[in-house]
């Protein structure tokens, strides 16, 4: 798996693991931020491989589905993008009155 997807399924989590049933977000957990392989986690919790696998599968998707609709992980992402930027201006008027038009726009 990628350093890539595996940082975005950490942020979907973090984002989006309130709305998850307690058993997805163990299983998350364990597979993505304790780093356990899908063997470890089917041995803790007495099942197979392959259904720890689908159950991961499913809320992947289903956090990707969060994040199409409420994007705040984009948001997120947008905002530490445009504050870093901001950060390198010089702080005029404009440059301010611009920061905040930008931050206006996505709510």
């Amino acid at each position: 798996m990628g350093l890539e997807k595996t940082t975005r399924m950490n942020y979907l989590f973090d984002f989006y693991q309130e709305l998850l049933t307690p058993k997805q977000r163990s299983y998350m957990m364990l597979y993505y931020l304790d780093d356990h392989s899908l063997g470890e986690i089917a041995e803790e919790y007495n099942i197979t491989r392959q259904a720890v696998y689908d159950n991961i599968r499913r809320t992947e998707a289903m956090l990707e589905e969060y994040e199409a609709k409420l994007q705040l992980f984009d948001k997120f992402k947008r905002r530490q993008e445009l504050v870093s930027s901001f950060e390198k201006e010089p702080f005029t008027d404009e440059s301010i009155r611009k920061f905040l038009s930008e931050l206006k726009e996505w709510d």
